[in-house]
């Protein structure tokens, strides 16, 4: 098999779950690598994915040697690779679409992103409340999710935001873990995109694997100190 993607825990590697949703949901054929995540300086993780990425961090797709480490250049590699595939929107306007709200998750929502680090086997909606309550930015972030979500919705008629699951499904994924962690609270037509979506056989498949996994690491656990 030609395609290896790299990837850290599935219970709190919200990148990895970005590509490997991606390429499951869309019936790509990949091997999995699993490095369990460890930050320190001279840690596996670092020595591993060093050997393929100058950027230390996962996930990596390797196709025959060659890398590609960045969730939005991954969806755009397989989208050369397997045009047919659905990574992206057929209609020119809903690609372009599709791709704008992918570049703004890829580069903004940083309030909800470190105040709700993902963390998909806790139930956290205490923290979600008071998370709200004290840090507003992480509300603002939430009020244009959901506002995007549902005009995506709205315009393509569902289930997924441009109808079929595309890459912008998978990159807000990782989103709608945070929202069920937490319990934010979203629109009923936002509340049930993330439903649905916690209910495509890739990100289900990612669930199952979060929830067997019995690693705990508590630079992933800021509101914790055991599983």
């Amino acid at each position: 098999m030609s395609l290896q993607l790299i990837i850290g825990n599935k219970n709190y590697s919200s990148w990895s779950m970005r590509a490997w949703v991606l390429m499951t949901q869309l019936r790509m054929r990949f091997e999995e690598v699993y490095v369990r995540l460890d930050l320190a300086p001279d840690s596996a993780f670092r020595r591993e994915v060093a050997r393929h990425s100058p950027a230390g961090r996962v996930p990596v797709l390797v196709d025959e040697g060659f890398a590609v480490w960045d969730t939005l250049a991954i969806a755009e590699y397989l989208h050369d690779k397997f045009p047919q595939a659905g990574v992206w929107p057929r209609d020119s306007k809903a690609r372009a679409r599709a791709r704008s709200i992918v570049a703004e998750m890829h580069s903004g929502f940083g309030a909800l992103r470190s105040h709700c680090p993902m963390n998909i086997e806790a139930s956290l909606p205490e923290v979600g409340a008071r998370i709200l309550a004290e840090q507003p930015a992480v509300g603002a972030d939430l009020t244009r999710i959901d506002a995007m979500w549902c005009d995506a919705l709205t315009a393509s008629g569902g289930p997924f935001l441009f109808g079929d699951f595309c890459a912008a499904d998978a990159f807000y994924a990782p989103v709608a873990m945070r929202i069920r962690s937490y319990r934010l609270p979203m629109s009923p037509q936002a509340a049930a995109y993330v439903e649905r979506l916690a209910t495509a056989p890739a990100v289900a498949r990612w669930i199952a694997d979060a929830l067997a996994e019995a690693d705990f690491i508590p630079e992933d656990e800021p509101y914790r100190t055991a599983r």
